[in-house]
């Protein structure tokens, strides 16, 4: 009788076992995601209120955003230059082309195609604390990870050793470096100087700030040949890849620099070699495109720099957004992604197309010309490269078109002139990564405006 009971037992157990085994791994999957789809519970109103503004199309000449116009309970179309509409299909045929602006959204297409890997998605009660529990300081130890992690990838900057500090953008850092760099003796004030043409955010804002530690010299190759730097303070700004005509520089003093790397990525220049300086700024816009989160960092080798920096971003803003970091964290891992050739790849191909049909059109011009590019050797592809700067840096060549400026906008084109960046009226700085529908335009009333000088001669 009891072997009788132990083969029944047997016979129940095994079942048992092929029972469970075909729910485990035949059903299982299904459970899974029966599970994992009924647990979605606060997450499903937020990620439908998203999907249903992305699938706005505004004709692909604008979007929609949750933040954004509402007009009878619907987001509405914000369109982009030259279209109108309520779905942005309105063309403007006497538009004119706006070149002004350095609004990277060249690169909003890469972050449609990448959109299940870059969204994120913010709980209500995220991060309400000033700090972050697992050190308690202002700034993500995983972000810092990344970016350290995305300069080693690309070979861009030395970061090992360094310190590093978050900032509202870059242009909170540069006032932050020039705070940590300035001279204490009120006296004897630093004297912050730039070579021409150069970023006028530099002087812009060492004037508003009017500190006692610091003041705008002026550009640096004329306060040299005036100056002795033996026993004077200096403090000297060197963008590089310049902003606007796109060339790598070097200090001039060889003093105190701030070196401001906003454009020295693989999309805009040949990465020769990691820079290695003393104070690095870096900013999320001109990387990723998203100017609008606001988000830069410095990479510093001294100590007491490092630490007057941080004070001053924590004293004047007590660090920056978390939900910002949070952000940045996810775009930069979808950056580093193979690599990071994926957003390389597409970024330098639409940088490198846009240069090309530039160059063609001013190849055919004798009044207009533009910046000469050369060809460097760079790191990250192993292959030599002409740059493909943001901006085109246009010269007027006939003797009266003093005002470049004016030249081109009475040809309807919008751009940024000499004067702005303490050069000489003859140039104007036109941008090259706005929308694919900016660039557009920009192409047509430069072929309009060049073709214009065929007509003269033959008027002639």
């Amino acid at each position: 009788m009891k072997k009788y009971c132990y083969g029944i037992c047997l016979v129940i157990s095994i079942t048992i076992n092929i029972l469970l085994s075909i729910y485990i791994y035949a059903g299982g999957e299904k459970n899974q995601e029966i599970s994992h789809r009924l647990s979605l519970t606060w997450t499903e109103k937020a990620a439908a209120e998203a999907e249903a503004v992305a699938a706005i199309s505004c004709s692909g000449h604008g979007r929609a955003f949750l933040e954004g116009l509402i007009y009878d309970g619907q987001p509405v179309c914000e369109c982009y230059d030259c279209y109108g509409g309520a779905d942005c299909s309105e063309l403007s045929p006497d538009c004119a082309a706006d070149a002004d602006s350095g609004d990277p959204i060249f690169l909003e297409p890469f972050w449609m195609q990448t959109a299940a890997d870059s969204s994120v998605l913010i709980p209500g009660w995220h991060r309400m604390s000033y700090q972050y529990n697992d050190d308690y300081t202002l700034m993500s130890t995983e972000l810092e990870y990344y970016i350290r992690k995305l300069h080693s990838i690309v070979g861009n900057a030395i970061t090992q050793g360094r310190y590093m500090v978050f900032g509202v953008g870059s242009s909170q850092l540069l006032t932050a470096a020039l705070y940590a760099l300035s001279s204490e003796n009120s006296s004897s004030p630093s004297n912050v100087l730039a070579t021409i043409p150069y970023y006028p955010m530099y002087k812009g804002q060492t004037v508003l700030f009017n500190s006692e530690n610091f003041e705008f010299g002026g550009d640096t190759n004329s306060w040299q040949s005036n100056n002795s730097t033996s026993n004077m303070d200096v403090i000297e700004f060197v963008t590089s890849p310049n902003n606007p005509d796109g060339e790598l520089k070097q200090s001039v003093l060889g003093g105190k620099t701030i070196y401001d790397h906003a454009y020295f990525w693989p999309h805009f220049t040949p990465i020769p070699g990691p820079s290695d300086h003393d104070l690095m700024i870096f900013t999320l816009s001109k990387l990723t495109g998203h100017a609008g989160a606001r988000f830069g960092w410095a990479i510093i080798k001294d100590k007491d720099v490092y630490d007057k920096l941080l004070n001053y971003i924590t004293v004047a803003d007590l660090g920056i957004s978390k939900d910002t970091q949070l952000r940045v964290l996810k775009l930069l891992k979808v950056a580093i992604e193979e690599d990071g050739k994926p957003l390389f790849e597409y970024s330098y191909n639409t940088m490198r197309d846009r240069w090309d049909r530039l160059t063609s059109i001013f190849s055919k011009s004798t009044r207009f010309s533009i910046q000469d590019r050369h060809p460097l050797h760079c790191n990250f592809y192993n292959e030599t490269r002409l740059p493909s700067p943001a901006y085109a840096w246009v010269k007027c060549e006939r003797e009266e078109d003093q005002d470049c400026s004016a030249v081109l906008e009475a040809g309807k084109i919008k751009g940024r002139g000499g004067s702005v960046f303490s050069a000489d009226n003859r140039f104007t700085r036109l941008s090259l990564i706005k929308s694919q529908d900016d660039f557009e335009m920009l192409m047509l009333r430069l072929t309009e405006l060049v073709s214009l000088e065929d007509r003269n001669i033959e008027t002639m």
